[in-house]
């Protein structure tokens, strides 16, 4: 079996640490990219943690779930620093504007922002605005319209706008965009100012030899705009409604399964293209970030379909994906794959066979090594080189509110296995995370601050509560 040479982010093993930055502190309604971000990152340097993990980045919706965002390239507003905005000579402010935290304030900073940009932006400033909508121009155009007519449309599904704007009339968009001219202009600029403020973190982490790890959900939000704007893409009627959804089986965790209701990919006609929109998605994301996660993995190789009309995942069935021929065009469009597999779940020969091929490091979480068998992959003395050791995941709880909600023989068996006496948690859990021969080791933000189950980011098949933990 081919396998690939690793890429620079894991020739030497490092430790990370788990934090979205809407979970930073901060006098906003979320964190964001102001100065707690970059102390984040000295407090990163300066414990010789090499590694900043974070959820997807994408505008969301109103549950705030990173992984159903209206753009697989774009950045949620919500982290635009204001205050940065005023230094940049675009705002002005006699106090901080990141205090002004409800959407509507925003959206009016962020409109006057503009109109000082307009202003006063300098030659420079004026060229990299350009040049920004020139390079991201692929996707940037679709989704400042889409944003633009989703806002006139009351925040309402595409699939529900009239027909002309549902399916893409070209008379009915030339109007729109002449229409709503001032407001696209204005998405195009929020943009450029995530970007803009993105890179210098990006750029002031790498200095100080912290890498910043993403996140690429395998599956993009119903309402999104890359499905509005590229049906031909996606398991979608003509009438624009969902023929199949994504989801998992029914397993230990859920006698029903999961039921998603992403819309699913048409392969076929991707790979036709050449597997361009995904080469374009990981275009983004790289400019992003230094190593990326990608979610659901398995769903690479075979996915769960399920019809649009079933309320559960049991009518579901597997159907094959071209993992290989997507990673393979991948790796010849950038010529190295600094991706993680999260590779949870049911995993077959197939999809180790996959992630191993190109080389992919999987996840192995502790918090599931106890209890059973020692054959158990997330055992320590189980892994291996090629993997990312995490105590929890966002999705779990922290590892306080776990180890208080275990029996007496999981229990017992963390203790034997551990040694770790009276020691309280999670110590001993970071500890074996940190020691494990991994290439990379990553704990929660909550584990490094020992916290209980309130603190925890999210819990899945709950729909309210989650995405909104600070620190």
């Amino acid at each position: 079996m081919t396998q690939h040479s690793q890429p620079g982010a894991f020739t030497q093993r490092r430790a990370g640490i788990l934090l979205h930055p809407t979970s930073l502190p901060g006098s906003g309604d979320c964190g964001g990219l102001g100065v707690e971000a970059f102390r984040f990152v000295d407090f990163l340097a300066a414990s010789g943690i090499g590694v900043w993990q974070m959820l997807p980045l994408g505008p969301t919706h109103s549950d705030r779930s990173p992984y159903q965002c209206t753009s697989v390239h774009a950045g949620n507003p919500r982290m635009i620093c204001l205050r940065r905005l005023v230094e940049w000579g675009w705002l002005e402010a006699n106090h901080d504007p990141d205090d002004d935290c409800g959407d509507h304030a925003r959206t009016q900073q962020m409109q006057a922002s503009y109109a000082g940009f307009l202003r006063n932006a300098s030659d420079e400033e004026r060229a990299s605005y350009d040049a920004f909508r020139e390079t991201h121009n692929a996707w940037l155009e679709d989704y400042a319209l889409y944003e633009a007519l989703r806002a006139d449309q009351r925040h309402r599904g595409w699939f529900t706008w009239p027909r002309p704007l549902r399916d893409r009339d070209p008379q009915a968009l030339a109007e729109a965009r002449n229409r709503l001219a001032a407001q696209i202009d204005q998405v195009r600029f929020i943009q450029y100012v995530f970007f803009r403020q993105w890179h210098q973190l990006r750029d002031y982490a790498n200095e100080r030899g912290v890498l910043l790890f993403g996140d690429v959900p395998i599956f993009v939000a119903y309402d999104s705009a890359e499905v509005w704007a590229q049906r031909e893409y996606f398991r979608v009627d003509p009438e624009g409604r969902l023929e199949v959804v994504a989801g998992v089986p029914p397993d230990y965790f859920s006698a029903t399964g999961q039921r998603w209701g992403n819309p699913h990919y048409r392969w076929d006609r991707i790979e036709q293209d050449g597997f361009r929109w995904w080469i374009e998605r990981m275009r983004t994301q790289r400019e992003l970030f230094d190593l990326i996660r990608i979610d659901h993995f398995r769903g690479f190789e075979a996915h769960w379909e399920i019809p649009a009309a079933a309320e559960t995942a049991i009518d579901g069935q597997w159907v094959k994906a071209p993992g290989q021929r997507l990673f393979q065009a991948l790796l010849d469009s950038f010529h190295d794959m600094p991706l993680v597999a999260e590779d949870l779940g049911i995993i077959t020969e197939e999809v180790d066979a996959l992630r191993l091929r190109f080389g992919l490091p999987g996840m192995k979480i502790l918090q599931f090594a106890f209890g059973g068998a020692a054959t158990n992959p997330y055992l320590p003395h189980n892994h291996e080189r090629l993997s990312v050791a995490y105590t929890g995941t966002h999705d779990n709880d922290t590892t306080v509110g776990w180890y208080s909600g275990l029996d007496e023989h999981t229990r017992a068996h963390l203790h034997a296995y551990l040694g770790s006496g009276d020691e309280s948690m999670p110590w001993p859990l970071v500890r074996a995370a940190f020691a494990s021969v991994a290439v990379l080791a990553v704990i929660p933000m909550q584990d490094a601050l020992a916290l209980g189950s309130e603190h925890r980011m999210n819990t899945p098949g709950v729909t309210e509560g989650n995405w909104r933990w600070r620190f």
